[in-house]
């Protein structure tokens, strides 16, 4: 059994590109398709609680109904923002990744590598064609 969480949603590269790069260490993670299988109000705020960051952080506003329900007014409660997240789950940001190293919002998708115990297996390069990993799974230094 994994203990490697995606919340994943398959219609994001970024999401696609983190999921690779979790593969790519030859774990299958456990998927969680956020947008088919919310999460509960409890995991949502757990998830939260884990990464550190504020509620407001984890919205996610292009392609969603951020604007229509005026969620950038500054006088929303935290409780506010997680009903409008659970209500329409597409504003939840992702990919969120549970890992034993910890919990984060994967973005930019490198991100998921800090939270990776095993190494990479091999090259990788994102759906773009940025090299990531090299031939040898190592980390190619940024340009």
């Amino acid at each position: 059994m994994s203990n490697i969480t995606i919340y994943h949603n398959p219609q994001c590269g970024t999401s696609r590109n983190v999921l690779a790069l979790i593969r790519n260490t030859g774990v299958e993670p456990v998927i969680v398709e956020y947008l088919v299988t919310p999460p509960t109000r409890e995991k949502l705020q757990e998830l939260i609680a884990q990464m550190a960051m504020p509620v407001r952080d984890l919205l996610r506003r292009k392609g969603t109904p951020y604007d229509k329900l005026q969620l950038d007014y500054p006088g929303l409660s935290d409780d506010a923002l997680i009903t409008a997240m659970l209500a329409h789950p597409i504003l939840i940001n992702r990919p969120i990744v549970v890992t034993p190293l910890g919990t984060r919002l994967c973005r930019p998708s490198e991100t998921v590598l800090e939270l990776l115990a095993l190494p990479q297996t091999g090259a990788f390069a994102k759906e773009d064609g940025e090299q990531v990993i090299d031939d040898r799974g190592g980390r190619v230094a940024d340009q």
